[in-house]
């Protein structure tokens, strides 16, 4: 048996990868709106990024331009992304605002939400999509239960 760890340290069991044509502009975009800091980068050919780590807080989101001949494509490409990643920042409507006013796309507005959060989406330039959040209530789950169902019109 191998002495290496199964997970290297410093990583996150789970760690999205995302492809984004036009990966350079983007890092320096998640590193204004979400404060995220760049832990590697590897170059690859015409100025393309191979590879580049993120950390967002304890978090990693791997990306690089897309490798179509590899099957990492951008949204863009396949027409729009299912996904959507969340992100708790210190203060969610400052980099909302941030995240629209450098070009990001309105989703939903930012409120607060029945669970505690305020928290609104976005697509960023690339097609993917993005909740920003700050928590602001710890809400009990007997209330988290009323509220659903107030909200719902089941209670």
């Amino acid at each position: 048996m191998s002495d290496v760890k199964p997970v290297p340290d410093g990583y996150p069991v789970v760690s999205p990868g995302l492809a984004i044509d036009g990966a350079a502009a983007a890092i320096d975009f998640y590193k204004q709106i979400f404060g995220a800091s760049e832990r590697m980068r590897m170059p690859g050919p015409d100025g393309k990024i191979a590879h580049c780590e993120l950390m967002f807080g304890s978090s990693v989101v791997m990306l690089g331009d897309p490798a179509p001949d590899m099957g990492f494509l951008d949204p863009k490409t396949v027409g729009g992304t299912p996904v959507n990643l969340h992100v708790y920042v210190a203060d969610a409507d400052a980099a909302y605002t941030a995240a629209l006013a450098a070009g990001a796309k309105q989703l939903t507005p930012m409120a607060d939400q029945f669970y505690g959060d305020r928290s609104g989406s976005f697509e960023d330039p690339w097609g993917h999509r993005w909740t920003v959040a700050t928590h602001i209530e710890d809400v009990p789950p007997e209330e988290m239960d009323r509220r659903m169902a107030e909200m719902f019109g089941t209670s």
